[in-house]
């Protein structure tokens, strides 16, 4: 009997310091007993939860310092003989899909789509308008560039009777996001909930940015019910899986379920389509009078993308088959699968390492 040896793949996953980790980790090594994976972690922070997790850890320079982050990226590879590089930060997607001949000298691929497709995904103000020329549904929006433009925009939709939402066009996970709600009572805030509200007024709004600030998006407020959308998207073949978000703490969803949504699918596929985006990606959107509208594109893994692979579409493994021409692991996705996470820890001593 002739046993074959599996198929050797090496992973460099970035910010694994990012809660969702594990996640990402779980479904690439859902698949072990047919292939052969190593993890290399990396962060700028040597205690990233992630490198308990991944089968070795290095610490970089931040995308910040792009030459010597760019050099550490492709040392790394070299040395350990990279197949793939999985980024999970985004602000250093268009650092990425700008240098990939670099990496591929190397012999290194990276799942991200191409450097155009980032631009205009990555950038809520470029997705906006992408949307509003396709016919994708999506919230009133403008930019702004000093407290002027700032307090008329406000009114322009409705404040102060109205909510608005303030963000900046690029920028990773929930930094710099704020709802301006005139009704909201700072002091009961301050002494019954804990640090990390979204919701400010103007007044401290206006504190906090001073006079001219770097440029902001200004959106319409939507009070409906928020989904993620989880996609895979190579040749033929295109998965969607929409899931709700019933508890989101600090941009990171708590407790989710899949849900068949056949008009967020729709619109998925439209926008990913139209931006060109490929691999594993994913959409967020907002519901407003039942019609979902679309609020920004994590073009990367995201955060809580496990729960497609609890729930039968491992699409993040299956990104890094495609990227790799090898065959796809089949997918078929399990309505009403829910994910609920909880806060763990890990426990290290001389003896041993515990995961709770």
């Amino acid at each position: 009997m002739i046993i074959m040896a599996k198929k050797k793949i090496n992973i460099l996953i970035t910010g694994c310091g990012a809660p969702g980790i594990p996640g990402t980790v779980f479904s690439i090594k859902q698949f072990s007993d047919q292939y052969d994976i190593f993890i290399l972690g990396t962060d700028t922070n040597s205690l990233a939860v992630g490198k308990h997790f991944c089968d070795k850890f290095a610490v970089i320079p931040s995308f910040n310092d792009t030459k010597n982050y760019l050099k550490s990226l492709i040392d790394l590879c070299e040395k350990n003989n990279i197949d793939v590089i999985i980024p999970q930060n985004t602000l250093e997607l268009e650092i990425l899909s700008k240098n990939k001949i670099s990496f591929e000298q190397v012999n290194t691929k990276i799942l991200i789509s191409d450097n155009i497709a980032i631009k205009k995904s990555n950038n809520k103000f470029e997705l906006m308008k992408v949307a509003e020329k396709i016919g994708i549904p999506y919230p009133s929006y403008t930019q702004v560039g000093n407290i002027h433009e700032l307090k008329e925009a406000l009114i322009s939709f409705g404040w102060p009777k109205k909510k608005v939402v303030v963000k900046p066009p690029l920028s990773n996970g929930s930094r710099g996001v704020r709802i301006i709600d005139e009704s909201i009572d700072l002091k009961e805030k301050f002494f019954n909930e804990k640090p990390g509200i979204l919701s400010t007024n103007f007044e401290i709004i206006s504190l906090m940015l001073g006079d001219e600030f770097n440029t902001l998006l200004v959106m319409e407020y939507l009070d409906g019910p928020e989904y993620s959308v989880d996609i895979f998207r190579h040749q033929s073949v295109e998965i969607v899986v929409p899931r709700s978000r019933g508890s989101i703490k600090s941009g990171i969803t708590f407790f989710g379920t899949i849900e068949d949504n056949d008009l967020i699918k729709e619109y998925s596929l439209k926008l990913s389509r139209a931006l060109n985006l490929n691999f594993c990606f994913g959409f967020q959107f907002k519901m407003k009078n039942n019609i979902p509208h679309i609020i920004e594109c994590n073009p990367r893994v995201q955060g809580s993308m496990v729960i497609s692979t609890l729930g039968g579409a491992n699409i993040i493994f299956n990104s890094v088959l495609a990227l790799l021409k090898f065959d796809l692991i089949k997918m078929e996705v399990i309505q009403n699968t829910t994910f609920t996470r909880y806060w763990g820890g890990i426990s290290e001593n001389t003896k041993n390492k515990i995961i709770i």
